[in-house]
């Protein structure tokens, strides 16, 4: 289990600390001969940690008013969402997604459909 050097080691404690030192150290040795407990003590608090958190995470989406305010001031304008997008140097599956309301909003893109679309899709009208 030890090196020879590692007995020579324990020998030379024995002889400079006394015997009950050794005996003690000796049975620390054995007893954590194997083991990490510096990483896996950590480990199992963090992991209670985790398991122990009910924060549910989600991104923002699409208002349903916004989502509705944007189909129908495109339908009123007889644009399709090829036709929309291509106004607003977007891709079509951008204006898919914001009429759907799966797009995390970014004010951006709303800016650029208010200004094509000619209507004010957020705030009081």
């Amino acid at each position: 289990m030890y090196s020879p050097g590692m007995i020579y080691l324990l020998d030379g404690l024995n002889l400079f600390f006394g015997e009950t030192y050794f005996l003690s150290f000796y049975l620390f040795l054995l007893a954590t001969a194997g083991t990490n407990k510096a990483a896996s003590s950590g480990t199992s608090l963090n992991t209670r940690k985790l398991d122990e958190e009910t924060d549910v995470l989600a991104h923002e989406r699409v208002p349903s008013e916004l989502k509705k305010n944007i189909m129908q001031a495109r339908l009123d304008k007889k644009m399709t969402q090829s036709q929309l997008a291509q106004l607003i140097n977007e891709k079509p599956q951008i204006v898919q997604e914001y009429e759907s309301g799966k797009a995390i909003p970014n004010q951006q893109i709303i800016t650029k459909l208010e200004r094509v679309l000619g209507v004010k899709l957020r705030g009081k009208k």
